[in-house]
C-alpha cells in the first residue's frame, strides 16, 4: 500500500467547533463511529466499529507507517481522532510527516475550505450527501431530553438513518478522492507539506493557559457584570440595561439619539456627554467588553495536559496563505497598556475582586488586559517574543524599489517619521522637533500604502486621532507623491494581471510572475510559492472602468465573483511575501519550541539558558530568495505573554 484516502465519523461530548479537535479527542466518551478508507484509489470499504467490525490488520498498520501516505479532508481530525483511537496519551500524535491534507490542496488553489463548497465550485460528479449535517447532528452529538438531560443517539435508534450515515462516510471518501483527481494538474510542491508539517507540529505542541488565572477572571467578570448591571437599572430604571433596543430608547427620551451603540460610538459620544448621560454610557461601554469572552474560550478549549492545541488554520487566508485563527483567535488579543501588569496578574490570580476594583476600577477592561497573560510558559523555561519590525512597509519598498525608504531601514530609522520628513519637507524626530507629524506619517504609512484614499484614512481613525478632515485629500496626495515608485508599482501589477487574463500569456514585472492555466491567474512569488485566482475574467467596475474579477469566499462568507485592480493584487503579494518571510523564519528555529504565531511574531517557549539575540538575529536572517530586502526582528523574554 502506498496511498490511503480516510473519513472517519465519531461521537464526543465535547462541542467541536467551540473546543477545537484536541480537546474533542480528548474527551472520556470520545470514540470513533465509522472508518471509511480507500487503499490506492480502490473501492471505499466502509468500517462499523459500533457493529464489532474491525479495520483489516494492512489499513491499521498503515496508519503508523511513514512510507504510506495518508489523504484526508481536514487531515488534522482524522490523525488527532486516530492517535487518540491508538491509545496515544494526551500531548502526542501520530507523526504528521506522511499525512496529507485535501483541504490545504484546495487552499493553495483559492478554493473553499469546504468540502461541500469545494466539490461545488469543481462541479464534481460525487458530491458531499447534503443530508449529512442531519445525520452527524443525530449521532455525532448528544441529544437532550425535556428536562435538559444529555442523551445520545445509537444506531439501533434508527436503523435506516445509520444506513443513510454509512452511505455518507462513504460518499465522503469518494469526494475526498474526486478532489485529489480533479486538482491533479495543479500538485501541492513538497516544500508546501513541508510547512504544513511544521504547522501541525506546532498546533500538536501547543501552549500551556494558567487555568487559575482564567478561572478567577471568568469568576471576576461575571460579578463585576452583576454589578455594573445593577448600578446600570439603579440609573436607568430599565428591565434589561444590556438590550440595544432599550438603551437606545432611554438614551433619546434624554435626549441623545444614536443610530449605534458600537464601540467607536460610544467612545466619541463619552467626550461629550453631560454628566448623567456620560456614567450610563461608561457602563455600557464597560458591560459591552466582549474580550474577556477570550476567558471562556480558553478554558473551553484547554486539555487534560493544561495547553491549548489547534489555534492556527494553515492556509486559512487563501488568498494569501496567511494563517487564519482558530478557538483562542490570538490574532485579534486586546493590548496591554498597564504599567503594573506583574501586579495587577498577581492580583486577579489571588481572585481578590474588591482589590481589583478598588485598585484598577474598570474591572472588565483590567481582565481584558490581563488576557495575553493567561498563556504561560512551563516551569522552568521562559517565553521569547521575536517580530518583524515594519515587515509590510519593508516589503513593498523592496518590491517597488523605493529608494529613500530603503536607507530609512538600512540606518535603522523610524519608518514614521521619515515618511512625515518626506512628505511635509522638514525633520520629524519621535520625541523631537516636528514630533506632532509622527503621527500623521504613521496614519499614512498604514491606510496609503495599497491605494487606499480618504475612506482608508477615515477607517484607520485619522478622524479620532485629530487629523482635520479638510487635511484628509492633502494627505493621500502627500504620500503619493512621496512614494512614486510604490504608486508605479500598484500600476505595474495592475496592467500585467490584465494582460495575462485577457491574452491568457505569462507576463512578469518587480520579479513576479503572472501566468494563466486551466482557469487559473497564478501569481508567483520571489519564494516561489504561487496565489492563485479562479476562473479570471475582465469586467468592469463602478466607475466604468476595466477591472480584474475572480471568483471566491467574499465578505457575505459565500462563493461569489469579486472585483480586484493593481494595488488589491499588491496588497495580497506584499502580505503574502511577509508570509513566507515568517514560514522562512519558523523553519530556521524550528528546533526551538514554537508554541504560537500572531501576525509576524513567534512565541517560543525555551529554556531559560536561550539567548534572545541569537534568537533575533536568526529571525532577521533574510532568505536567498529575498536578496536585498532589508530584514530586522526584534524581541523580549517574558514569564507570561504579553505586549511589550
Amino acid at each position: 500500500m502506498k496511498h490511503l484516502s480516510i473519513d472517519i465519523e465519531s461521537f464526543s461530548s465535547a462541542p467541536l467547533n467551540k473546543c477545537g479537535v484536541y480537546k474533542y479527542a480528548s474527551s472520556p466518551d470520545f470514540e470513533i463511529l465509522l472508518f471509511g478508507y480507500s487503499a490506492d484509489g480502490g473501492p471505499v470499504r466502509v468500517v462499523d466499529f459500533t457493529a464489532g467490525e474491525q479495520l483489516p490488520t494492512e489499513v491499521l498498520s498503515a496508519l503508523t507507517d511513514p512510507t504510506v501516505t495518508k489523504w484526508a479532508f481536514n487531515a488534522q481530525f482524522e490523525r488527532v481522532c486516530l492517535s487518540r483511537w491508538l491509545g496515544m496519551p494526551v500531548g502526542e500524535y501520530l507523526e504528521p510527516d506522511s499525512w496529507r491534507c485535501t483541504m490545504v490542496w484546495s487552499a493553495t488553489l483559492g478554493l473553499p475550505l469546504s468540502l461541500e463548497g469545494v466539490g461545488a465550485v469543481l462541479g464534481l460528479e460525487k458530491q458531499k450527501l447534503k443530508e449529512g449535517k442531519d445525520l452527524i447532528r443525530y449521532f455525532c452529538t448528544p441529544a437532550k431530553d425535556r428536562d435538559g438531560k444529555p442523551y445520545r443517539h445509537y444506531p439501533e435508534d434508527a436503523p435506516e438513518k445509520w444506513e443513510r450515515f454509512k452511505a455518507y462516510n462513504l460518499r465522503d471518501v469518494e469526494t475526498e478522492m474526486s478532489i485529489q483527481q480533479k486538482l491533479s494538474r495543479f500538485p501541492v510542491p513538497e516544500a508546501i507539506w513541508d510547512e504544513y508539517h511544521l504547522d501541525q507540529e506546532i498546533n500538536d505542541r501547543g501552549i500551556t493557559v494558567d487555568m487559575e488565572l482564567v478561572r478567577q477572571a471568568i469568576s471576576m467578570d461575571a460579578r463585576s457584570k452583576e454589578k455594573l448591571t445593577a448600578r446600570m437599572r439603579r440609573l436607568t430604571d430599565l428591565e434589561n440595561p444590556n438590550s440595544v433596543q432599550q438603551m437606545k430608547q432611554w438614551l433619546a427620551d434624554h435626549g441623545l439619539e444614536m443610530d449605534s451603540l458600537g464601540k467607536k460610538e460610544v467612545a466619541a459620544l463619552l467626550k461629550t456627554a453631560p454628566a448623567p448621560l456620560s456614567e450610563v454610557l461608561l457602563l455600557r461601554q464597560q458591560l459591552a467588553k466582549s474580550s474577556v469572552k477570550k476567558y471562556t474560550a480558553m478554558a473551553t478549549a484547554v486539555c487534560p495536559d493544561g495547553r491549548a492545541r489547534g489555534m492556527f488554520q494553515f492556509y486559512g487566508a487563501n488568498r494569501t496563505g496567511r494563517w487564519a485563527g482558530r478557538i483562542i483567535q490570538l490574532q485579534n488579543l486586546p493590548q496591554n497598556h498597564l504599567s503594573d501588569l506583574v501586579a495587577a496578574r498577581s492580583v486577579v490570580h489571588s481572585g481578590d475582586f474588591e482589590a481589583v476594583e478598588m485598585l484598577y476600577e474598570d474591572v472588565p477592561d483590567t481582565l481584558s488586559q490581563l488576557i495575553r497573560t493567561a498563556f504561560v510558559p512551563q516551569n522552568g523555561r521562559k517565553f521569547i517574543v521575536s517580530d518583524f519590525s515594519a515587515i509590510e512597509a519593508r516589503v513593498i519598498a523592496w518590491f517597488a524599489g523605493e529608494q529613500w525608504r530603503q536607507e530609512v531601514f538600512a540606518q535603522g530609522g523610524d519608518i514614521y517619521c521619515a515618511s512625515a520628513s518626506q512628505m511635509f519637507h522638514v525633520p520629524v524626530e519621535k520625541h523631537g522637533q516636528n514630533a506632532h507629524l509622527r503621527q500623521k506619517g504613521k496614519i499614512a504609512e498604514l491606510a496609503l500604502g495599497y491605494g487606499g484614499s480618504v475612506g482608508a484614512l477615515k477607517s484607520m481613525g485619522a478622524l479620532e486621532m485629530g487629523v482635520p478632515e479638510d487635511e484628509l485629500k492633502p494627505l493621500v496626495d502627500a504620500w503619493r507623491a512621496s512614494n512614486p515608485r510604490i504608486v508605479q508599482f500598484w500600476w505595474d501589477v495592475d496592467r500585467e494581471v490584465k494582460r495575462c487574463v485577457k491574452e491568457r500569456c505569462a507576463t512578469e514585472t518587480h520579479g513576479l510572475r503572472f501566468t494563466y492555466q486551466s482557469g487559473f491567474l497564478f501569481i508567483t512569488l520571489p519564494s516561489g510559492r504561487r496565489l492563485a485566482y479562479v476562473k479570471p475574467k475582465i469586467g468592469e467596475n463602478r466607475f466604468g472602468g476595466e477591472s480584474v474579477t475572480y471568483e471566491g469566499v467574499g465578505g457575505t462568507k459565500k462563493w461569489e465573483r469579486l472585483e480586484s485592480y493593481g494595488p488589491k493584487f499588491v496588497e495580497n503579494i506584499v502580505q503574502a511575501t511577509a508570509r513566507d518571510l515568517l514560514m522562512y523564519a519558523m523553519q530556521t528555529l524550528r528546533c526551538c519550541s514554537i508554541v504560537a504565531h500572531v501576525h509576524d511574531e513567534l512565541i517560543i517557549e525555551c529554556d531559560r539558558r536561550v539567548s534572545l539575540a541569537a534568537v533575533c538575529e536568526q529571525m532577521g536572517r533574510t532568505p536567498p530568495w529575498a536578496k536585498g530586502l532589508l530584514l530586522r526582528a526584534d524581541g523580549y523574554e517574558c514569564d507570561f505573554y504579553k505586549k511589550d
